[in-house]
């Protein structure tokens, strides 16, 4: 059964309940969004999308965002969302580079997404929603293009298991981001995983804190919209503002939610949750980064009820291990808890630097393998096959399996880190230096922070050797990459510091 086809299943069942609501209280029932997004569907075939293309989406987290991801499936396609806050170019990049069909766009995103399309391959097929919000501005969109030329009803696609159904770009160690190819049986392992192990009820209202351009959004959309419950959409202006994060996750009745460490931190520290009732909260999901102990206690000290578990994976498998956190919390404890186990449908195995299996107890990387893990990445045939072992993946997490059987992680083998519970190729900063014409050297390390994850520290010399206006480099990193990867702190050398080998020392830059 192909990923929309849990939808579909779900609305014939529940189509007068509400599927959807957004932060400003409009809504969408199962019935509504099934026939909007059928709409959508129509309209991509009549664009000449046929199964297997890619269609991109560049629209703020809205009910007509769910409802176009919705018709992208529906119609055999594979949806690539990008992050709305990221500058044009880079999104331009990422429906080039994938060659999408088509993509719909919100009216505010056109004008520069176009220019930035003109100067690559070309620009598709551009569908422009004016204004996203309450599945109202797509519905204007499709009413427009109706009265040109109307779109004949067809049935959905029902495709290979094999076929992609979306993909998603992270941040890539080359300068460029890179497309994780995520097929339906990978999509549908993972929503069959989330179903049988938090058993959601059509009376669950679940979160959807994540952008829909991340891979915690497969967990948010799919498992509420597979059982009948609600989703909420929580819209990024209000994901990172504590207080009225806080309210809202009372006020909407959220009874299961899912976010980065960080954000529950920031809520533990500032959101003032003893001002609410939290009372139909049952379960508590985190994943993307460590969580400290000690902001985990505080929050259970504030929400004493719910189930708490921490999940883990990468882009490329969502999902593998899982721990389940089991109250009261040690006041003595400081290490944090466990990343779990292997998730049932997968299996793992820990190996050290020469791909051979460790005993259990030895630190290790952590390879993973089963129908949740990626077929590759998009068009880079040497970085896939560098990805894996046989047909396990290279997590690049340091682990040490426990004697209960589960994973304890201990760091990463690369450049990358998690900053607020996304992926983050230090690397990719550090090209996006090199462009500015003043930068003669730049090296970008991330040293540890509580409420962040990590802090980006941008180690700069410059070919004059004068400082470069601190406005100037936000503002030109701004420009370049999302918000999340602009670097936090600028410090200026005459000259970065080298190993004996003459290669920057990076050591010594974290060290401060």
């Amino acid at each position: 059964m192909n990923l929309h086809q849990y939808f579909e299943r779900s609305a014939a069942q529940n189509a007068a309940a509400v599927a959807i609501e957004q932060a400003d209280g409009a809504t969408i029932t199962y019935g509504e969004l099934a026939a909007l997004s059928d709409r959508v569907r129509d309209r991509l075939v009549l664009e000449g999308v046929e199964a297997g293309d890619r269609v991109g989406l560049y629209l703020r987290k809205t009910i007509d965002t769910v409802a176009s991801i919705l018709g992208v499936l529906k119609a055999g396609a594979a949806y690539v969302p990008v992050d709305p806050t990221a500058p044009a170019s880079r999104n331009a990049y990422i429906f080039d580079n994938c060659r999408v069909k088509a993509a719909i766009v919100e009216g505010r995103f056109r004008e520069w997404l176009e220019a930035e399309l003109q100067q690559l391959a070309g620009v598709p097929a551009l569908l422009e929603v004016d204004e996203a919000g309450g599945g109202r501005g797509l519905e204007r969109m499709l009413d427009a293009l109706d009265e040109q030329k109307p779109a004949t009803p067809s049935e959905s696609r029902e495709v290979p298991m094999s076929h992609l159904a979306y993909i998603l770009y992270t941040s890539g160690s080359t300068g460029k981001p890179k497309g994780v190819m995520l097929t339906h049986e990978n999509a549908t392992s993972f929503v069959d995983w989330c179903l049988a192990t938090f058993e959601p009820r059509t009376s669950d209202v679940f979160s959807s804190h994540a952008p829909f351009h991340f891979d915690l959004s497969i967990l948010d959309i799919y498992t509420p919209l597979s059982s009948g419950a609600k989703l909420v959409l929580v819209p990024e202006d209000v994901g990172k503002e504590p207080l009225g994060l806080a309210a809202l996750i009372a006020e909407k009745g959220i009874t299961v939610w899912y976010s980065a460490p960080s954000i529950l931190t920031m809520l533990t520290q500032r959101g003032e949750l003893e001002s609410h009732d939290y009372s139909k909260l049952r379960a508590v999901l985190f994943a993307g980064e460590v969580f400290p102990v000690v902001h985990l206690r505080s929050l259970h000290a504030k929400w004493p009820h719910p189930r708490y578990f921490n999940l883990y994976g990468p882009t490329e498998t969502n999902v593998c291990t899982y721990y389940e956190v089991v109250p009261p919390i040690p006041e003595d404890r400081t290490e944090p808890y466990p990343i779990g186990k292997v998730c049932e449908q997968l299996e793992g195995i820990v190996i050290d630097l020469d791909d051979r299996e460790v005993e259990k107890g030895s630190e290790g990387e952590l390879c993973i393998k089963g129908p949740n893990v990626l077929t590759g990445y998009w068009e880079l045939p040497e970085q896939t096959s560098k990805a894996f072992l046989g047909e396990y993946y290279h997590t690049g997490d340091i682990v040490i399996e426990e004697d209960d059987g589960n994973f304890r992680f201990v760091g990463r083998r690369d450049r990358m880190v998690k900053k607020r519970g996304y992926r983050v190729e230090l690397g990719e900063i550090e090209t996006a230096l090199y462009a500015h014409e003043e930068i003669e050297e730049a090296a970008v390390v991330a040293l540890p922070d509580d409420d962040a994850g990590v802090m980006i520290h941008a180690h700069i010399s410059s070919v004059s050797g004068e400082k470069i206006s601190m406005i100037k480099l936000k503002k030109f990193c701004s420009e370049r990459l999302p918000v999340y990867m602009v670097p936090d702190r600028f410090a200026f050398h005459e000259s970065l510091p080298k190993t004996s080998t003459d290669k920057i020392d990076y050591q010594r830059l974290k060290n401060g």
